[in-house]
């Protein structure tokens, strides 16, 4: 077969394409609502204590993620090179999570151990699972057009995932624990698990591998040697785990803010949607919002400067957020609207860039090593959210938090800054790390064509 580079992908694998991002969503938006205030709020482990487990799993993962690419480059069956992690790694996948809430009854020392071991294990599957995923979309199509289309749809459903747990998350945690909040949420990771696992099954099923692999990919240190000084990767990398960081430290400290910031007592406010849901919610629409916006607006413009402008976006709401009064509960739902809107438009541009990097590589050296690129989105991610939780972590134990009691005025201030503040100064290193990303619409083009020239030729 003979490589097309604009042979348009179908709906149906655009669509099975993404919704194995549904799975992914689902679980790191989980993780990033429930998993800190289930240790510190509802299991008695000290905010540090958990932030600090969360920055010491990233350790591992800065090993595993760039190693799991490695691998899955040369990978070489009959089902493709990324497509086979999907099929054996689902039901792992959904073990793993499950296990991180299906905590015993242990001490507060047990449980912290307990979170170590699980999280990491839950983590490790997820590389398994997620770098190989990436990886797919580098080869999925030689069209870098094709490849941004198939994008939108990814993150359509990274952000339907975000509606899903804002909508339903605390109603199925409240509704299934009976009573027993710690056990609402294990369960509903159980139903958010089942879920996943169908989704990558669906992905695995629907999917085809264009990019034919070369017989040897060459030394692995020459491949990382060769990543490490591609400035436009380090740069995205920046971009998207401060990007990330930023809306990960918002979730954490959500529940905690409402709780005691603003003294919300879980009453409803739109059907059955609380002010957490309704908070979570608005994000998850503006997410999908920014991703139809930016899979449009990168025809037109460059990526880079609307990577800057998404960020800027983000920032502004995010503080204008913290300015309006506690009950100032509809304006506040708007300007969330428009942080989803901005975080939306960071990670569909930033998926399209670690691709186009991947093809840029191998222009550049003749080195195919899409996995190892795509893995520092998968990282970039993992480590956002890692951040993003252990941040109100630090925070909160450094301004004397307490959990379940009355607040002091310099708790109070600790639960702003992790909520506000912070977040929206990290995004302003990650907006001046894009003015050093160079690969714009005339370079990427010439990629594009002369690799197509140069794979001409029998598959």
């Amino acid at each position: 077969m003979a490589y097309t580079a604009h042979e348009r992908i179908g709906l149906k694998e655009k669509l099975g394409y993404g919704v194995g991002d549904l799975a992914s969503g689902l679980y790191l938006n989980f993780f990033g609502v429930f998993l800190f205030y289930f240790f510190v709020n509802l299991n008695g482990v000290a905010p540090a204590a958990i932030g600090l487990m969360l920055l010491l799993t990233k350790l591992v993962d800065a090993v595993t993620d760039p190693m799991m690419g490695i691998i899955a480059d040369r990978t070489r069956t009959r089902w493709g090179r990324y497509r086979p992690y999907l099929l054996f790694g689902a039901v792992p996948f959904g073990l793993f999570g499950v296990m991180v809430f299906a905590v015993p009854d242990f001490g507060p020392t047990g449980k912290l151990v307990w979170a170590y071991v699980t999280y990491t294990l839950a983590m490790l599957v997820y590389t398994a699972v997620n770098v190989p995923y990436g990886g797919l979309l580098g080869v999925i199509s030689p069209s870098a057009a094709q490849r941004g289309s198939v994008t939108a749809y990814r993150m359509f459903f990274a952000a339907l995932a975000g509606i899903l747990i804002g909508t339903l998350g605390t109603t199925l945690a409240r509704e299934l624990g009976g009573g027993d909040e710690a056990r609402g949420i294990m369960l509903t990771m159980g139903c958010i698990a089942a879920l996943s696992i169908f989704c990558l099954l669906a992905t695995f099923a629907t999917t085809r591998e264009r990019i034919v692999p070369t017989a040897e990919n060459g030394s692995i240190g020459g491949d990382l040697r060769e990543l490490l000084r591609t400035g436009p990767w380090i740069a995205v990398a920046i971009a998207a785990i401060l990007g990330v960081t930023a809306i990960a430290a918002r979730q954490a400290s959500a529940l905690f803010y409402f709780e005691y910031v603003v003294g919300d007592e879980g009453e409803t406010m739109l059907g059955f949607l609380d002010r957490p849901a309704l908070f979570l919610t608005a994000l998850a629409l503006g997410q999908v919002t920014g991703v139809i916006l930016a899979n449009f607006l990168q025809r037109r413009f460059e990526k880079a400067h609307l990577v800057i402008a998404a960020g800027a976006l983000k920032a502004s709401a995010i503080l204008l957020f913290y300015v309006l009064p506690l009950d100032a509960v509809w304006p506040q739902t708007g300007v969330q609207y428009f942080v989803g809107i901005g975080f939306g438009m960071l990670m569909v541009l930033a998926y399209a860039m670690f691709t186009d990097i991947a093809e840029y590589v191998d222009w550049r050296s003749s080195k195919q090593m899409t996995g190892l690129v795509v893995s520092a989105s998968i990282f970039a991610v993992k480590a956002g959210v890692a951040f993003g939780l252990a941040l109100p972590g630090f925070v909160l134990d450094m301004t004397g938090f307490v959990a379940g009691a009355q607040q002091s005025e310099q708790a109070m201030l600790g639960i702003n800054l992790a909520f506000a503040i912070i977040p929206a100064a990290l995004l302003i290193p990650g907006g001046i790390a894009m003015l050093f990303y160079h690969l714009d619409r005339r370079m990427i083009a010439t990629v594009e064509r002369e690799l197509a020239q140069r794979r001409i030729g029998p598959a």
